[in-house]
This record gives structure tokens, C-alpha cells and sequence, in this order.
């Protein structure tokens, strides 16, 4: 009820896609399913500063979403603006989810809810994200990392590498900080 398979779109074998979907300029594998709400293909944030007013950059990519992938109630997924978005097999997307464009999302990754990635971000395979974490853009995340949830990402993310806080950092060295500042806290309270 109510999807709209609009422009562009080629769906695989054995897709489901859920009621109030709109599908646009998109390439779906086989097996993938999208649930109620969500938005695949729709323009980017794409502006520039002009001198009197911002002016639109043209999106002109796809969403190319591989097979096995399941992408969450009213996420949003934008169209790559020249190169196209590209979320990766097996990926899981959960509810509230904002990918941006030009983003590469690598195979099997784990993006929880309220999770927003900016654009021209390339993440590699098996990465993990925690619930409402924030990705800047055009950064470089590596394979198998894991991004804390509440996490704010403004730099490059190594292979393997585990990250928390704001911005994010180490998880060990954040949770220290962590743990000085309560002990801090605790003494100017006593």
C-alpha cells in the first residue's frame, strides 16, 4: 500500500519491499527486503554556496544495494550525486537510518538505528555501528571496526580499530577519560 516504484528501479529475484516505500534510481539485488516508510534513491543534500542564493548540484547516481540486504523502517538512503551509493551484501540497516550521498557501506556491516552518515564516506566490510552514531564526510572507515553508539566520527577509522565518545576516539582511552573526570566530579562533591 502506497509504494511508489518510481524511475530507474530494477529489483532482483525474491525482494520484499514493505507499504509506504518510495524506490527511485536504484539497483536491488536478490533477497532484499525494505521496510514500511523507507526512502531509497532520493536526492542528497547537494548545494552550493553561490553569491546570491545556494544552487543545487545535480544528483545524477544510483543507490546500488546488493543482494541479502535489509534495510529498516523510514530509513533514508540517497542517490550518489555522479558516483553512485553502493550498500554492500549482506548488510543490516535498521530503522531511522540516514546514508548519504556517494557512500560506499561494505559487505555484512551492522548499522543500528538513528545511525547518520555523511557523504562521499567509504566504510569497508564487517563494520559495526552503535545506535545514533554520526559519521562526517569523506572519511575512511576500515574493515571490521566498531563505531560506539552516541559516537561522533570526524576522522578516519583504522582496520579492526574500536572507537567511542565525542569526538571518537579509542575506546579504552575514552573510557579512562571517562572514569578521570567521575573521580574528578566525585572530589569537588565531597
Amino acid at each position: 500500500a502506497n509504494t511508489v516504484i518510481g524511475a530507474g528501479v530494477v529489483m532482483g529475484q525474491d525482494c520484499i519491499i514493505d507499504s509506504n516505500v518510495t524506490l527511485a534510481y536504484s539497483l536491488l539485488g536478490d533477497r532484499v527486503a525494505i521496510c514500511a516508510g523507507a526512502r531509497v534513491g532520493q536526492d542528497g543534500f547537494g548545494f552550493a554556496p553561490g553569491p546570491d542564493k545556494h544552487l543545487k548540484v545535480p544528483q545524477l547516481g544510483r543507490v546500488i544495494i546488493e543482494d541479502d540486504v535489509e534495510i529498516g523502517a523510514n530509513t533514508a538512503i540517497d542517490r550518489g550525486s555522479g558516483p553512485d551509493t553502493v550498500i554492500g551484501a549482506g548488510t543490516k540497516i535498521d530503522n531511522l537510518v540516514q546514508i548519504a550521498h556517494n557512500v560506499t557501506l561494505g559487505r555484512n556491516c551492522f548499522v543500528a538505528a538513528q545511525v547518520g552518515i555523511s557523504g562521499s564516506t567509504k566504510i569497508g566490510n564487517f563494520v559495526i555501528f552503535g545506535g545514533q552514531a554520526g559519521l562526517a564526510g569523506h572519511l575512511h572507515i576500515g574493515d571490521g571496526a566498531r563505531i560506539g553508539a552516541k559516537s561522533g566520527v570526524m576522522s578516519d577509522i583504522e582496520i579492526g580499530a574500536t572507537v567511542g565518545g565525542f569526538p571518537a576516539r579509542p575506546l579504552k582511552e575514552w573510557l579512562r577519560g571517562i572514569a578521570v573526570l567521575r573521580r574528578i566530579a566525585l572530589k569537588k562533591v565531597k
